[in-house]
Formats: C-alpha cells, sequence, structure tokens
C-alpha cells in the first residue's frame, strides 16, 4: 500500500478553503481516480508541537492506492485537471510526497 500526502504549508496570510477541498476537491480527486484509489484522509493543523505555536501545515490530503503503479495510473490521466483546481481552494504550493505503508 502506497500514500500519496499532499502538504499545504500554514504560510502567514495564504488562503485554503477548507469546505471546498472537503466538499468539492477530494471527491472529484475519488470520482476521477476510481477503484483505484482505496482510501482517502484530509487532516486539519490546529498546532505545532510548542503550546500555542502554529502548526506546520493548514492542511493535508492523504490519498491511498495499491501500489506507484496504480497511483500513476488512476491519477496521471487526470492531472491537468486536478491541478487546475487547486487555486479553486487555496493559494499555497502544495508538496506532495509518496510513502511506503508499512503499518
Amino acid at each position: 500500500m502506497i500514500k500519496v500526502s499532499v502538504f499545504y504549508p500554514n504560510n502567514e496570510g495564504s488562503r485554503f478553503d477548507m469546505d471546498y477541498y472537503c466538499s468539492s476537491h477530494i471527491p472529484m480527486v475519488q470520482k476521477k481516480c476510481g477503484a483505484a484509489l482505496k482510501g482517502v484522509a484530509v487532516e486539519q493543523g490546529i498546532g505545532g508541537g510548542a503550546p500555542g505555536s502554529r502548526a506546520t501545515y493548514v492542511a493535508m490530503g492523504h490519498l491511498y492506492f495499491d501500489s506507484v503503479g496504480a497511483f500513476q495510473g488512476a491519477f496521471g490521466p487526470h492531472t491537468k485537471e486536478i491541478m487546475a483546481d487547486i487555486p479553486n481552494y487555496t493559494d499555497i504550493q502544495p508538496t506532495i510526497q509518496i510513502s511506503e505503508v508499512k503499518i
């Protein structure tokens, strides 16, 4: 199982519409990726490690696939459309990481 994580840094003055992300963007990604997408998770940052500190990320989205190949096959054909939706919910440049889930 692999996890594709999209991290949105909590930059001062940046915009992130969590309602749009959860109710429109993620469902669109789910529809485009179809059965290859095994699960999703969305997290909203609420604080850093030290009391009262800012969260490192305002949001994180996680997509689960059986393999990198499954991800590429499902996401690849729709990359332009999915990426074109980003300005509808944020002005933050996301960082993407692909991880192998161990536990």
